[in-house]
C-alpha cells in the first residue's frame, strides 16, 4: 500500500499538494501568532504568481514577501527556482517547507529560508544561474527563463521547528 506522502508525489496531484502544504504551514504559523507569540498574523495570497510571491504575511509591523517551495522529505529536490521580482518586495524571502510523514498520521514540517531577518531585503540574485524551461521549444531547445535563478540548497538555512521560523521572519516576540 503506498503512504500518503508517496501519493502526494504523484505530478498528477501536484495543485492538491501545493494547497495542502500553504494550509498546513499557515495552520502552523497561525498557532504560533495565537498561541505563543500573542500576536495576530495578517496574511495575504496571490491569486496569480507574477510579482515572486504566493503569500505576505504581516506581524507585529514586520511585512513579510514569500514564495512558498516545498518538497518531501528523502526527496531528490537540492535546488528552487527563484523569481527575481521578490527581490523587489519588502523584506522577501523563500521558505521551503520539508514534508515529513510522521507514524500518528500527521504532517511534520520542518524548513529552509532564505533572505533576510525581519525588515531586512534579500539577498541579490544576480549571481545565480537562469533557470530555463523544463520542456523544449518546437526547435527542441530548452530556452532560458530570465526572471528565474536556480538556488542550490546550500544558500538555503536550515529551521527545525515552527517557532524558529516565526522568530526568523517577524523576529522574537516580546514577553
Amino acid at each position: 500500500m503506498n503512504s500518503p506522502i508517496d501519493i502526494l508525489r504523484s505530478p498528477s496531484l501536484s495543485t492538491y499538494r501545493e494547497q495542502l502544504v500553504e494550509y498546513v504551514f499557515l495552520s502552523e504559523l497561525l498557532q504560533d501568532g495565537w498561541l505563543r507569540r500573542r500576536q495576530r498574523i495578517d496574511v495575504l495570497r496571490a491569486d496569480v504568481d507574477a510579482a515572486g510571491y504566493d503569500l505576505v504575511l504581516e506581524c507585529g509591523g514586520v511585512l513579510r514577501h514569500v514564495q512558498l517551495k516545498s518538497s518531501v522529505e528523502g526527496g531528490s529536490t537540492r535546488e528552487q527556482k527563484v523569481h527575481i521580482d521578490l527581490a523587489a518586495h519588502t523584506c522577501g524571502c523563500v521558505v521551503w517547507v520539508i514534508i515529513e510523514e510522521r507514524a500518528d498520521q500527521r504532517i511534520r514540517l520542518r524548513f529552509r529560508v532564505m533572505g533576510g531577518g525581519p525588515r531586512q531585503p534579500l539577498p541579490d540574485l544576480s549571481e545565480f544561474l537562469v533557470a530555463t524551461h523544463t520542456k523544449s521549444n518546437a526547435e527542441g531547445v530548452k530556452t532560458e527563463r530570465p526572471s528565474i535563478r536556480v538556488i542550490p540548497q546550500r544558500y538555503f538555512t536550515e529551521l527545525a521547528t515552527t517557532t524558529a521560523l516565526s522568530d526568523w521572519l517577524f523576529g522574537v516576540p516580546p514577553k
